[in-house]
This record gives structure tokens, C-alpha cells and sequence, in this order.
């Protein structure tokens, strides 16, 4: 939760938000260099060419003049799928206040919108992260939508995109402050079971009518004294009915859950789950056997990223093994009053929770500690304040490595991961930044050149914002800062770039279309017949000379957020492949020779 504040006044034991934020665009190093200067930026921002007319609208009583610190400043996500079975991707964008919006490809990069058939506006609750997939493995995507108190909800799909609410029926009916949604089949029986992780009871019992919401906490320490929740695991019985095995499972939790990776970080065919905590450690979860999974934080990662929002699986160094980049909002949270972050090194690291509060002279380490200790201290796992990047070593070990690549960034939500100019690694935006009352903070694009990530959202079309940095409406007298919340991968035109799509906080929705210059590559979209017909938890190795690439199917993840289930490899210069080896979910091995470049290839799971 981006919780930063202008500055904080410790009064006995309150901390109190300052609400005088600067108004100028923070003063950082972009670091970009070109190996081509004269080319054309690598990102094209087409949202009013697409079609894709969005705004996501916040709720103005508790993040406009009267700023409250509560989740209701986390906006809401993006979700890509092919709804209506053509085998072209579409889009289905969030909202606090009004209708949801779905919006069908033409697949010429234009869309239209077709809320209104399918039955997904949602307009009467705070819908948060949304997740597709084929649940009863009919062959079309079903619905997920997690919500802010309103309750969750299940659609089912005809086959043609429209869509029936089916949540009582199957069993997963729920009304809490869900975060995050992710369909995989932990038991690996061939059907998508579902995780849906919860935070806190953060918000009153007050109900405001106009918004059709219940009124949020404004006070920090009763914000995070708030009673818990746990997350939700329903297992897939296979008659479109689901069972809670959240006690039977150990995936419980220990509250304020927010992202979800889903990766065999020890490679030994079951799928694990990472879980982001927005007030202290994550968990990393093992699965023993589709049956338990065992908490082994401790044992694999040592320590994790305090305040972690986002996550992701990738491969940062072309290794053939899924590394896991964790990205920190909460430690960046607090900022003193009168600062425009021209005095923030985003590229490092904080000793403790208060971030970089005591960079600055304003508060004393006896106010920090005292904040500290109102939170009850620091679980003994919470070691890392900023970004958090594991290296797969194989063989179960993780190595935090964030520093040595140039993994660490400021007040970052979420991760968009895409190898976008096609150089045989995967690069990541970042979606930044935190609107009213706070200063001004870019979006990033994280370009990986052999295994290190440089900052290049300037030079390649990112920054500045299409709308500049200000919105154009005025909260309390101020254009407030433009920000970004959530981001999924797409491949508009399906000719192997990945392009872009960005929720945005109270502002519309951004297109990127990647114009980098084409290169070779390759992609896959895979259809399970003994696994889940999606296939969600395949992985598929192209392997290069000596190198190898890999990419994993998944229905969620990056932060409220899903990209699209197709694979995409970019192959640099390559004219050829050795050979394609995709692990299915259920413990297959098949293995692909002769396969042809610039295309997509449909592969279906042998019987």
C-alpha cells in the first residue's frame, strides 16, 4: 500500500500526516544510453487510436482533498484474456468508483467495448484485481473478480463472452478485502483450483451511499492495528463447485496479503506460491506433494522485502530457471514535509522500515523507534527495506541479488515483465508513483542487457507521461501528480513485440505499443489435455546455442494484475533454434525440434 506521506509529527503515540506536499517533478538520474541514439523511442503511447477509452476513478472523500492512509489509494487492476475464443487477446480494466470495462480486440490493434453484453461492470462495489481462466476446462476464459468489501465474484463464460455469475453456486461467495487472485492447480488433477489473498478489516462500519462504499480508516496506527484477514485457498472439485482447503493447505497467511507468484522455484514438477505482506515479511511457500504447502521463508530466502506490494517470476539471466523479483513499496513511505524527492537515491536500499525518513534531519531516531514500536516491533524475517531480486541458483537456492543488477527503484507497485526489444531477456516496467498530495514520480522501464537492468523509460517513450505529469482535474486547489498502479503484457498486432497496458490512479488507461525494432522470436500458446486445459504452471525452455530461455504460463501476477497466457521469446539475431522443451503441469515432458521463427505456435499436451 503506498502509504508515503509528506512527513510525519510524533505526538506521544500518533503519527500524523502532513499534508503540504511539494509540486515539482523529482530530480533523478534517468541513466539512459542508447546504443542507437537516432532511432525512434522503443514505446508509443496509442490509447485514443486503440479504442481503449478508460478512466479508473478514485474515491474522492478518501483520497481527495481529505487524503485518508488507507488501501483505497491502491487503485485497481488489468487483466488480459481471449474472451471470445478468436485466439486474439483482450482487455478487461477496473474501477473504485463506477463500471468496470471490458474491451474485445479486433486484432488489428483496435478495440471495442463490450461491457455491456458480456455483463462485467461490477459498478456497485470497489473492484480491486480480476484473474481469467477456463476453470471447468470447457474451452473458454471464465472470471475472477476480487473486490473492497463488496464481495467477490465468479463468471462464467458461454463460450461467446457473455457472462454469468455463477459465485453462490460454485461455493466461493465472500465479501472481504480481497488484494490479489490467482487460478493454478496446486494438486495438479487437471483443473484450476483458485488463491485469493486478503488484507484487514481497514475499513468503518460507515457506509457512503453516493460511492457505494464503506468509508476507510484515516489514522495510520488504527489502519495497521486493524483485525486480520486471511488469505482463501478453494480447491477445483471438477462439477464447477469449489471447497476451502485454506486450514488443510497452511495458506492462511499472516494478513495484509497482497501479490501472488506461482513458480517451481525447486524444480521438482509442484508448483509454489510467493505471498506478499504490505506490512511485514512474505512468505514463501513449498508444495509438499499437492496435499500442504510448507513455509520456508526462513530456510530459502533468509529474508524478504518488508513492505513488499508487487511480485513477479522471471528469468533475469537466461539460465533456464524462474528467479523472482519482489518489489517494496512501504519502505519508501515516509517522506518530511517540504520535500519534492530531488534528495531520494532511489537505487538503494534503507537500514530500517522508516525508509527514508532518516535521511533527513526533520525526525529523530528516538520518533522512528517509537514508530517502530507502536507497530510492535519487526518480525525477524522483515531484513530487507527495498526491492528484493532472487537469483535461482537451482537445486532450491535463492540469492538476493536486487543491488548487483540494478533492481532497486522508488515507490514502485507492481511488475510488468516482457522481453519488449528482443534480446533474448526479460526487461520490467514498473508502475510508480502516488498522486495527491504527493510529489511527482515516474513510471520506470527496466532494460535488461545481460543480466542487468538499466533505467530507460526516458529514452524509450515511457516518460514523460503521455498527459503530462498533472492531471488535469484539481484536488484542493492543486492539479495533483499523475500515478500509475497496476500493468499487464499484450501483444496487440501478434507479431512477437510486446506492447503495453496501464491502470492508472484517477486518470485514463495507457497504451504502449512497442516499436523497437523487430527482431527475431518466437511464441507459444499451449492447451492442456491431461493438465488444465490453460495450462497455467507449463514452462517452456527454448534452448540457443548455449543459452536457454524460459517462460511460464500464468493466470495472474505483477500486482492486481494479469498479462497474457502466450509465451513470447525474443531471439535477438538468432536464425534458428536447437530445440523447444515444455514441462506441462502434469509432469510431461515434450519436447519440440524444426520449429519455425516469427510466428506463434499452438501446441496441444499429448494424450
Amino acid at each position: 500500500m503506498g502509504m508515503s506521506v509528506t512527513g510525519l509529527r510524533v505526538t506521544g503515540l500518533r503519527v500524523i500526516a502532513l499534508m503540504g506536499a511539494a509540486g515539482v517533478v523529482a530530480a533523478c538520474s534517468d541513466g539512459d544510453t542508447r546504443v542507437d541514439p537516432d532511432r525512434a523511442p522503443g514505446f508509443r503511447e496509442v490509447a485514443a487510436d486503440s479504442g481503449i477509452d478508460f478512466t479508473m476513478r478514485f474515491l474522492a472523500g478518501e483520497q481527495g482533498a481529505d487524503f485518508k492512509i488507507n488501501l483505497y489509494d491502491h487503485g485497481a487492476g488489468v487483466s488480459v484474456a481471449d474472451v471470445d475464443g478468436d485466439r486474439i487477446d483482450d482487455v478487461y480494466l477496473l474501477n473504485q468508483l463506477g463500471p468496470n470495462a471490458l474491451f474485445r480486440s479486433r486484432g488489428d490493434g483496435t478495440f471495442e467495448d463490450i461491457t455491456a453484453k458480456a455483463g462485467v461492470a461490477l459498478s456497485d462495489r470497489i473492484c480491486t484485481s480480476a484473474s481469467f481462466a477456463d476453470f471447468d476446462n470447457d474451452g473458454d476464459q471464465d472470471l475472477f473478480v476480487a473486490s473492497t468489501r463488496g464481495g467477490n465474484t465468479l463468471f462464467t463464460n458461454d463460450g461467446s463472452g457473455a457472462f454469468t455469475d455463477t459465485t453462490e453456486a460454485a461455493g466461493l461467495s465472500l465479501v472481504a478485502h480481497s488484494q490479489g487472485v490467482a487460478f493454478f492447480d496446486y494438486d495438479r488433477d487437471g483443473w484450476l483450483d483458485l488463491f485469493v489473498t486478503n488484507t484487514a478489516e481497514w475499513t468503518n462500519h460507515s457506509w457512503n451511499a453516493e460511492g457505494r462504499y464503506y468509508t476507510g480508516k484515516a489514522d495510520f496506527f488504527d489502519l495497521v492495528e486493524s483485525r486480520l484477514e486471511r488469505n482463501r485457498m478453494y480447491r477445483n472439485l471438477g462439477d464447477g463447485t469449489f471447497e476451502d482447503t485454506t486450514r488443510t493447505t497452511g495458506l492462511a497467511g499472516l494478513g495484509w496479503g497482497g501479490d501472488i507468484a506461482v513458480f517451481d522455484y525447486d524444480n521438482d514438477g509442484d508448483p509454489d506460491l510467493f505471498v506478499t505482506n504490505m506490512f511485514g515479511a512474505s512468505q514463501l511457500y513449498r508444495n509438499d506433494d499437492g496435499q500442504h504447502f510448507a513455509d520456508v521463508t526462513e530456510e530459502v530466502l533468509k529474508s524478504t522485502s518488508w513492505g513488499a506490494v508487487g511480485c513477479k517470476p522471471l528469468d533475469v539471466d537466461r539460465d533456464g530457471l524462474l528467479d523472482l523479483y519482489v518489489v517494496d513499496m512501504h519502505s519508501d513511505m515516509w517522506i518530511p514535509p517540504g520535500i519534492a524527492g530531488d534528495g531520494i537515491v532511489e537505487t538503494r536500499k534503507y537500514k530500517d522500515v522508516t525508509g527514508p525518513l532518516l535521511d533527513w534531519e526533520h525526525v529523530t531516531q528516538e520518533q522512528a523507534d517509537e514508530y517502530v514500536n507502536r507497530l510492535g516491533g519487526l518480525n525477524p524475517l522483515a531484513g530487507i527495506f527495498g526491492n528484493s531480486l532472487y537469483r535461482n541458483a537451482g537445486e532450491g537456492r535463492m540469492e538476493e541479488v536486487s543491488d548487483a543488477v540494478g533492481a532497486e527503484n522508488f515507490w514502485p507497485w507492481g511488475i510488468a515483465s516482457a522481453d519488449f526489444d528482443q534480446n533474448g531477456y526479460e526487461d520490467a516496467f514498473i508502475p510508480c508513483g502516488m498522486g495527491h498530495p504527493f510529489f511527482i514520480w515516474r513510471n520506470l522501464l527496466l532494460m535488461n542487457d545481460d543480466g542487468h537492468f538499466e533505467m530507460r523509460e526516458t529514452s524509450e517513450g515511457i516518460e514523460p507521461r503521455p498527459d503530462g505529469p498533472r492531471l488535469d482535474v484539481e484536488i484542493d486547489g492543486k492539479r495533483a501528480a499523475s500515478s500509475s498502479r497496476s500493468a499487464a503484457v499484450i501483444d496487440l498486432l501478434r507479431d512477437g513485440r510486446p506492447d503495453l497496458i496501464v491502470n492508472n490512479f484517477n486518470e485514463r488507461a495507457y497504451v504502449y505499443r512497442n516499436e523497437f525494432p523487430a527482431k527475431s522470436w518466437v511464441a507459444f500458446r499451449l492447451r492442456g489435455t491431461r493438465s488444465n486445459r490453460d495450462a497455467v504452471g507449463a514452462v517452456v525452455r527454448v534452448y540457443v546455442g548455449r543459452s536457454v530461455m524460459v517462460r511460464q504460463v500464468n493466470a495472474a501476477g505483477g500486482y492486481l494484475a494479469q498479462s497474457t497466457k502466450s509465451l513470447l521469446f525474443g531471439l535477438d539475431d538468432a536464425k534458428a533454434i536447437d530445440r523447444v522443451e515444455i514441462r506441462w503441469p502434469s509432469g510431461d515432458l515434450q519436447t519440440l525440434e524444426g520449429i519455425e521463427l516469427g510466428r506463434y505456435h499452438e501446441v496441444v499436451e499429448p494424450e
